[in-house]
């Protein structure tokens, strides 16, 4: 694909790309359309030396659509901006965000379309790396059999099994999102097939026998995590935003840091309509 006005750079041919010439405080006409296409062509955008407000940044966000109220704000009374994720990965912290493969909020009924995600600073020593894969190609490299068992198959996305893993339980009279979504999912964009399980909310397959469900979804994550040949790797610098296909990607914050420090926020743009099952 030929640009004019951004030039991008390919992390690897099945996904991700490196943008450069882009401004994210002030996108707009030619630019923004180009870097539209190259996020449907590459599903991970990796933007370098970014200054951005969190005005800005949320402003780049509704680009793309409405912006997304993070659950654990709306529903749990978590304090700060409801629009913004805040990554604060300290000395201190036990449990780090995104340690397991997954995808954003797939408990939702409509789940985000895509996320932003601005780090500011970043491990004086290195590491704290992001990895994502990309869902279209971890269904394709499935073997035909198993391809035709998974259609038609549904999966309960439970928000709570995500809250446990940080060691947070309900309160009386609290409520948290949770949802039913097809396994093999229709990308509303290309139309072509997403696998959509994931290991940090996808709890069971509802047409199977538990420890069928068990032995399908653990099949399916050790696929995700260690074919290599559909991931791809981001090193972060401060002041660099990745936006990433939060319907056809999953992701895998590395923490290999501590004790230093990682901190940056995340805005979510919602998506337009539910997951819908892939039909051949």
């Amino acid at each position: 694909m030929h640009y004019q006005h951004i030039r991008v750079q390919p992390l690897t041919p099945k996904i991700g790309a490196e943008v450069q010439g882009a401004d994210l405080a002030q996108l707009s006409g030619e630019a923004l359309s180009e870097v539209r296409q190259a996020f449907a062509r590459h599903l991970v955008l990796v933007f370098r030396d970014q200054s951005l407000t969190r005005d800005q940044q949320k402003a780049f966000g509704r680009l793309f659509g409405e912006l997304q109220t993070h659950p654990a704000k709306t529903h749990l009374g978590m304090p700060g901006d409801p629009e913004i994720f805040d990554v604060r990965i300290t000395e201190n912290t036990r449990v780090a965000n995104g340690e397991s493969w997954h995808t954003d909020l797939s408990c939702e009924p409509i789940p985000p379309k895509a996320s932003a995600l601005y780090i500011t600073q970043t491990p004086p020593s290195g590491g704290g790396d992001t990895l994502f894969a990309s869902m279209l190609e971890a269904y394709a490299t499935l073997s035909p059999a198993i391809q035709q068992m998974l259609l038609g198959l549904t999966a309960y996305h439970s928000g709570w099994q995500d809250l446990r893993a940080y060691g947070v339980e309900p309160k009386p009279g609290q409520s948290y999102p949770c949802a039913t979504h097809p396994v093999v999912i229709r990308h509303p964009d290309s139309g072509k097939p997403v696998l959509f399980v994931n290991e940090a909310f996808t709890e069971k397959i509802h047409e199977l026998a538990p420890r069928e469900s068990r032995a399908i979804l653990d099949m399916l994550y050790r696929h995700i995590e260690t074919n290599t040949r559909f991931h791809c790797r981001v090193r972060w610098r401060p002041h660099t935003l990745v936006m990433w296909d939060n319907r056809a990607v999953h992701h895998h914050a590395v923490w290999d840091y501590f004790p230093e420090r990682r901190t940056g926020e995340r805005v979510t743009v919602r998506g337009d309509v539910p997951p819908a099952a892939y039909r051949p």
